[in-house]
């Protein structure tokens, strides 16, 4: 019990060589902990070896020479936090002659090794209108100086939220613009559980497909769709899953889908490796028959000194070289060979998972039409398992609305639940008598095309058959008399 209770334990303190997001004010960035490398965050070079050993979301104060030391509690008020306070300010002009320290004094105090609680401070001391400010006008200048001259970096453990708020404020463009309360839909519509096998296509950087294994939490299968040569994961490494998460993680490529409904996707070793090989090996095979002819042909009856002058003859540099030739294209070659085997067996497995057409669900976020993405997956889900797509515009959604209404009188896998929404966020000041909506807010989130698919078969048969066990209709007996 104990020996659990320290791993658990161990899980939420920083070790050597995990992804961690460094937080200062709404800024956000992801590394990795590194001993002796620097690391470029708000301008600024950090070591990070401090950090190792400390608590998550512990907050560090950035010293001299760019190393961490944790931030002691606060024990009593500082001298900041309880000043005199005029009523009102309306006799306070702002012409910029109200602070006495200049830059030059402010550099100076910094040489010094004055902190940024001491330096603000200084501010407060050495301003002749402070105390003629109201005291909701002081606690914003103090906020405002504390923003400018205290260090303060706190480290925190990566997180599906924590990650999309990073990229949304630093990057929107990379996540198609995929605002962190839109994906939390997303994850919710598409009922991502543990032990479910659910496909994925995303073009956000891997946001999306890490958020759906952190929600699985290691349980069950994610099949990742992807274009081009390669599936791009650079924002799946910054969530720092542990290696079994990997071992559920399948991709497979979208342009074999057509080949694999059509059960013509060849899964088998391709066959110009196969005469590659055989070609590299078909010169060392005569080189070595015409070592054998030479040695047998060359002796004259001069005893054992003609083998030596024969190996001196074939040990020119010029033939080493190109034995050396032969042998480092070999070696490429193999590598190749292992390199292809390793992905046809990928493919493989993903395309037996796919080939049972079961899955649990599916989400769709990418920079592509999503109209014949989704008409081509939507195949593979079993039937009463819900889809969503993401887009950051409507007009593609309501294309893909259409077609999934004209195709469900046509196809087997109809679908119903059609649903399609936008989200709305808005952050609120909650401060003792100064709560109200923040002044900025996102302008929108994007749009949620959901729905659940239903086997259109069972359905058509499930009312013909109440049709048939259904009596006909009795017919109104008229009683009236006739004129």
């Amino acid at each position: 019990m104990a020996e659990s209770i320290e791993e658990d334990d161990s899980a939420y303190i920083i070790k050597d060589g995990d992804y961690v997001v460094l937080k200062r004010g709404d800024i956000y960035k992801a590394v990795q902990i590194q001993i002796k490398k620097k690391v470029m965050f708000e301008k600024q070079w950090l070591f990070l070896e401090k950090a190792v050993g400390q608590l998550y979301s512990t907050a560090f104060e950035v010293v001299s020479g760019g190393h961490l030391e944790p931030q002691k509690a606060k024990t009593t008020e500082s001298s900041t936090d309880a000043q005199e306070a005029g009523s009102d300010n309306r006799n306070i002009v702002d012409d910029g002659k109200s602070q006495k320290l200049t830059r030059d004094d402010i550099e100076t105090l910094k040489e010094q090794g004055l902190k940024g609680q001491e330096i603000i401070q200084q501010l407060i001391d050495n301003s002749s209108t402070f105390r003629d400010k109201t005291e909701f006008s002081q606690q914003k200048y103090i906020k405002k100086k504390k923003k400018k001259y205290e260090s303060t970096i706190t480290v925190l453990r990566p997180s599906c939220r924590i990650l999309a708020m990073m990229y949304h404020g630093r990057e929107p463009g990379k996540i198609c613009h995929l605002r962190y309360d839109t994906l939390a839909q997303m994850l919710t519509l598409g009922n991502i559980h543990a032990g479910g096998k659910v496909l994925v296509f995303e073009t956000c950087a891997g946001l999306v497909l890490g958020a759906v294994m952190e929600r699985m939490g290691g349980y069950g299968k994610v099949v990742q769709m992807y274009p081009g040569d390669g599936p791009v994961q650079a924002g799946l490494e910054s969530f720092g899953f542990p290696p079994h998460f990997h071992d559920t993680l399948h991709t497979f490529p979208i342009g074999h889908v057509n080949a694999l409904l059509a059960g013509t996707l060849d899964t088998g070793p391709p066959k110009e490796l196969a005469a590659e090989s055989s070609d590299a090996s078909v010169p060392s095979k005569e080189g070595e028959e015409a070592g054998r002819t030479n040695a047998d042909t060359g002796g004259d009856g001069e005893g054992e000194g003609k083998p030596e002058e024969v190996k001196m003859e074939t040990s020119t540099p010029a033939e080493v070289e190109q034995n050396e030739r032969e042998k480092l294209k070999a070696i490429r070659l193999q590598e190749k060979q292992d390199r292809m085997e390793v992905k046809r067996k990928k493919l493989a497995v993903a395309a037996a998972l796919l080939e049972g057409k079961n899955a649990d669900g599916l989400i769709i976020a990418s920079r592509f039409h999503p109209s014949p993405v989704l008409l081509g997956l939507i195949k593979f889900l079993a039937p009463s398992r819900p889809f969503v797509v993401y887009s950051q515009y409507k007009e593609p959604l309501i294309e893909c609305y259409t077609k999934l209404k004209e195709n469900s009188n046509k196809e087997h896998c109809a679908v119903i639940n059609l649903q399609l929404t936008d989200s709305w966020l808005r952050h609120y000041q909650v401060l003792p008598n100064r709560t109200h909506p923040v002044l900025q807010m996102s302008g929108g989130g994007g749009y949620l095309l959901s729905g659940t698919t239903v086997d259109m078969q069972y359905a058509k048969a499930a009312s013909s058959q109440q049709a048939v066990e259904q009596p006909p209709a009795k017919k109104l007996k008229l009683t009236g008399s006739e004129g």
